[in-house]
């Protein structure tokens, strides 16, 4: 497995999301969809007469124009912005790297300690932790070492049964 992992000045080579490029791809289908259709939607609304017709048929053609020029890319971009397109370790510091795509379309890079990291108490669709409460989306089965992913997630911790401890949790939650 050491192999197979990379360095650079970000340090260790972990991850590598699986669907890294098919969501460049959709994403930058999307955006430029939006752009030809920005484009030619002054051509369009010349050639069919619509900007002279009734309100209610105005309403309803800008509406659907709207919802696929706008909306589409939006919630496109808010449901992919944590996926993690690679992820480094760098030991010396203990410190991660997550690569993500922003929303022009360039890697963003996205720099947290191991302590950093909250799991949610419930599952979410897609966020698999917060790091600096920014969501982030891993495969955990993508990680060819598995230790990388418990050492991220904080389950190499120790851990107490001890009811005191869980009650000074629960009082640091609520604080």
């Amino acid at each position: 497995y050491t192999s197979s992992t990379k360095e650079s000045e970000q340090g260790r080579l972990i991850y590598t999301g699986n669907i890294a490029k098919a969501v460049l791809g959709v994403k930058f289908f999307s955006y430029s969809s939006s752009m030809f259709s920005l484009c030619v939607m002054p051509y369009v609304l010349f050639r069919s007469g619509v900007g002279v017709q009734n309100l209610a048929l105005q309403v309803a053609f800008y509406s659907i124009v709207g919802v696929f020029t706008f909306l589409t890319p939006l919630l496109l971009h808010l449901i992919t912005k944590g996926y993690v397109v690679r992820l480094y370790h760098n030991a010396e510091t203990d410190t991660y790297t997550a690569v993500t795509y922003s929303a022009l379309l360039v890697e963003k890079k996205t720099v947290f300690h191991q302590k950093d990291i909250k799991v949610p108490d419930i599952s979410k669709m897609f966020t698999t932790f917060y790091a600096n409460k920014k969501s982030m989306l891993v495969n955990p089965m993508l990680f060819p070492v598995p230790n990388d992913y418990n050492h991220l997630m904080g389950y190499d911790q120790p851990f107490s049964f001890d009811l005191e401890d869980l009650s000074d949790q629960d009082k640091n939650k609520q604080s």
